[in-house]
């Protein structure tokens, strides 16, 4: 089991950006892994709100959740019930949507409200851990899209959100085969997840955002690592956010290593 990579205080006055491997439900469980959320969470300034993308929330046109309170949305099965009855009731964040539809709306594309959503795993497993106290205002928005460089330019127009105090948060998974997901203890994760994590690893520090827009055909195990690139695909609006200006100009730094029962949970900070 990896130590926590320490995260040194960042001296900008605004919040980082986020992307962060979620964990299921029994994340919960795990010492390790929620001692690593939770000491990340410590190192920098709490925002004034916080805006989840994740990955599963897949949803054309954008769409905001509510803001006037909803349960949240669990959308996993067969965990023992009290999974399910976990509880996250953070401040709703009207202002927030407000502002994204303001930043990504246009007459052609205005932004949707679902107002009996709630926020889902992706969003509220990793905030007990981050957050527990649950008062920070959330909002969480769909992913229209899987495709990186349209997810990374819908991040680009969310940056001026850091100026308002909002925490960007990207929710995914840098490896998800869930056919490799072994519960047996010290089990060590299959090649091709370690391939993949060394490659998302030394391409996120070097800031290739061509090669990282064309991850399926560059990295190593690309189709084995992500079936389906939906628990990657928050990447994208992360980097867009942290790099308004199109190029790799914002600081990537690894927050948390290692891997959970074959899958890898790397996660970044991008300021």
């Amino acid at each position: 089991m990896t130590s926590p990579v320490a995260t040194p205080p960042s001296s900008d006055s605004r919040p980082p950006v986020l992307y962060l491997s979620h964990g299921a439900p029994p994340l919960a469980d795990d010492a390790t892994w929620t001692r690593e959320l939770a000491s990340w969470s410590g190192a920098f300034t709490k925002p004034k709100q916080i805006l989840m993308v994740s990955a599963h929330w897949e949803n054309a046109p954008v769409t905001v959740s509510s803001t006037t309170g909803a349960p949240l949305v669990y959308d996993f099965w067969g965990f023992p019930q009290k999974y399910y009855e976990v509880t996250y009731d953070a401040p709703a964040a009207p202002e927030l949507a407000e502002s994204v539809a303001r930043l990504l709306g246009t007459p052609d594309t205005p932004i949707y409200q679902d107002t009996s959503r709630g926020l889902d795993h992706g969003a509220y497993v990793p905030l007990v851990e981050m957050f527990p106290d649950a008062d920070v205002p959330v909002l969480q928005m769909s992913m229209p899209t899987l495709d990186p460089r349209e997810l990374f330019e819908l991040g680009r127009k969310l940056a001026p959100l850091r100026d308002e105090g909002t925490l960007v948060v990207g929710s995914g998974f840098t490896t998800h085969n869930l056919s490799w997901f072994n519960p047996v203890a010290d089990s060590p994760a299959p090649s091709p997840s370690v391939e993949f994590d060394h490659w998302a690893a030394e391409t996120m520090a070097s800031g290739d955002l061509d090669a990282l827009f064309d991850f399926i055909h560059k990295a190593p195990a690309a189709h084995e690592a992500h079936p389906r690139t939906e628990h990657w695909a928050p990447l994208y609006v992360a980097l867009g956010a942290a790099n308004p200006d199109g190029a790799a100009s914002a600081t990537s730094r690894t927050s948390i290593d290692g891997f959970w029962h074959g899958l890898s949970k790397r996660s970044w900070q991008l300021d």
